[in-house]
């Protein structure tokens, strides 16, 4: 199956106000949204193409024993050494409609069924990123997949996303993770994050740490 990114995730301090930074820069937010039964809340910044989100855990004892434990976000949250980074990823094409890697089906409190996503077998290897695929998502156009966010000024769309981790042996999910359109995975750094939007046609960069292990190149 072919893979591309559909969005992704940073998780942070509780209450999300390192995002501000982001909004500072020109970013432009959407809505923020509660995750009912994972005991998470996100800041949201879509863009014509992908989206970023924000992420942190509001409600501990809900991440640990709702229906979302399995996610892990409080052993990730609490692990200085755990990737603080999740990628959901949707088909390119019909072509296929299996599954693209090992995993288990979680049901949000928050999705109506049938919508589920399909989280990679290794949610438990904290160390590395959460990756989900959401089988509900259909394929954009090459005309959906080229517009830029027409409200953000600074911002139009996401050309790629760079992850690093530490050098250690990678799971199959994160190797089939790892040859998705819009994305790479690097090995040997800590764990951080690059961004690039509009293929840096503005030749400008923004390093966001230590409050957040980002970078944005535009």
């Amino acid at each position: 199956m072919e893979l591309e990114l559909d969005h992704f995730f940073i998780l942070v301090e509780p209450g999300g106000k390192v995002a501000d930074a982001l909004v500072s820069l020109g970013m432009q937010e959407d809505f923020s949204r509660v995750h009912e039964g994972q005991g998470t809340t996100n800041r949201r910044f879509p863009f014509g193409n992908r989206m970023l989100e924000i992420i942190w855990v509001h409600d501990a004892e809900e991440a640990q024993n709702g229906p979302g434990r399995d996610l892990r976000f409080v052993g990730r949250a609490n692990n200085p050494d755990a990737s603080p980074f999740g990628v959901i990823l949707r088909r390119k094409n019909n072509t296929c409609l299996d599954m693209p890697f090992d995993g288990w089906k979680y049901q949000p409190a928050y999705f109506k069924p049938p919508w589920a996503f399909h989280v990679g077998a290794n949610a438990d290897k904290v160390y590395e990123p959460l990756c989900i695929y959401v089988p509900f998502i259909e394929p954009k156009t090459e005309e959906q997949s080229a517009t830029g966010n027409e409200n953000n000024h600074v911002f139009q769309s996401i050309t790629h996303i760079a992850i690093y981790l530490p050098s250690m042996p990678a799971s199959g999910v994160l190797n089939a993770v790892d040859a998705a359109d819009g994305l790479s995975i690097h090995y040997g750094e800590e764990h951080f994050m690059e961004v690039t939007f509009d293929g840096k046609r503005q030749a400008c960069s923004e390093d966001f740490r230590p409050d957040i292990p980002l970078r944005l190149c535009w």
